[in-house]
């Protein structure tokens, strides 16, 4: 398994890099506070469900986890959070048509399919403005905010984040980060690290990559 990192509160915890000169699929490898390879994730190509796995490396001999689409349309779709024995940790399901033209909104689930937390975009002000300028994508790329959500599902946007993913200034190679600023004990670090890795395959499609 990953090693859980040991860093301050609010230090970026993982760095996932998206691979260039790549031909079909995508690519990403994932690396520590320190900039040490920690992991790899491969976005499979020509699946009508989405297939993205992450291994301990570009070997792909050890995999940690796997993330499967319900639904052959990714168009607000769920996907699945596997370990290699089989069990499912948890479940990602984007909001189709805000995420699509308005802001980039997830939910998060447990294993039992109970949701946790939600994922969003900084605000919609910005969100309007990366989507349509895209001179603004570039300079203020994007930034996420997970919080927990209660049993009703309702999201307190005012209260601490439990962890930003942030996309960094690079109009090339597409880079993202997680800081992780207050443990969880229903979001470990690997549902958080397929999480980002999901976020760095769907934007890195819808981009064209």
């Amino acid at each position: 398994m990953m090693p859980v990192m040991d860093t301050p509160a609010g230090k970026e915890l993982y760095t996932i890099r998206r691979q260039v000169f790549r031909f079909f699929g995508a690519g990403f490898d994932i690396s520590g506070p320190n900039g040490t390879p920690i992991g790899y994730c491969e976005q499979k190509a020509f699946r009508l469900r989405e297939d993205i796995r992450i291994c301990t490396d570009r070997t792909m001999r050890e995999e940690l986890l796997r993330m499967k689409a319900r639904q052959i349309i990714d168009f607000g779709a769920t996907y699945d959070i596997f370990l290699p024995t089989g069990e499912q940790i948890g479940s990602l399901r984007r909001k189709g048509i805000a995420s699509s033209f308005i802001r980039d909104s997830w939910l998060i689930f447990d294993g039992a399919g109970r949701q946790v937390a939600t994922l969003k975009e900084d605000s919609t002000f910005a969100a309007l403005v990366r989507r349509f300028i895209e001179l603004a994508a570039v300079m203020f790329p994007q930034k996420f905010h997970l919080r927990r959500t209660d049993e009703s599902g309702r999201e307190n946007e005012s209260a601490p984040a439990i962890a930003t993913f942030r996309t960094h200034f690079n109009p090339f190679i597409y880079r993202l980060s997680i800081a992780i600023h207050q443990p969880d004990p229903e979001l470990d670090d690997l549902v958080l690290l397929a999480t980002g890795c999901l976020i760095a395959a769907i934007e890195g499609r819808q981009r064209g990559g």
